[in-house]
């Protein structure tokens, strides 16, 4: 199992990661996803947001949007795995887990560390949630 730790990591590039791991059959834990970074333009993203969460309660269909932060890191890895309904897509979304937190089971172990970013127009995950 490759436990990932998510605090100050790009989320596209934690999510394509991810995705390509999960195919090749390893068991994917993602910590920390409170701590993920959304890079670009704050308010176009924070819109982005609030308009795909407006969709829920209204009389419009279309897709449910959550407001925690493990589902919207494990929703990015979802759109980066091939067909998640069926196949090897549903076998790969099947072995990734996502943590707000690290639970009591992976405390202590090792985890991985991809390349983090210090980019100013870095936003955290947690930002958008409110």
């Amino acid at each position: 199992m490759k436990i990932i730790d998510g605090s100050g990591m790009v989320l596209g590039r934690l999510a394509s990661y991810a995705a390509k791991e999960s195919l090749k059959g390893e068991e994917i834990a993602i910590v920390n996803c409170s701590d993920v970074i959304i890079t670009g333009n704050r308010k176009s993203i924070q819109e982005d947001f609030k308009e795909k969460r407006s969709r829920v309660g209204s009389s419009q269909k279309g897709p449910r949007h959550s407001r925690k932060t493990e589902k919207i890191v494990k929703r990015t890895i979802r759109g980066m795995l091939p067909n998640y309904r069926e196949g090897r897509g549903r076998e790969a979304w099947k072995r990734i887990r996502c943590y707000d937190k690290i639970p009591k089971e992976l405390e202590g172990k090792e985890f991985i560390k991809l390349k983090k970013e210090n980019k100013i127009k870095a936003n955290k995950v947690k930002e958008f949630t409110k």
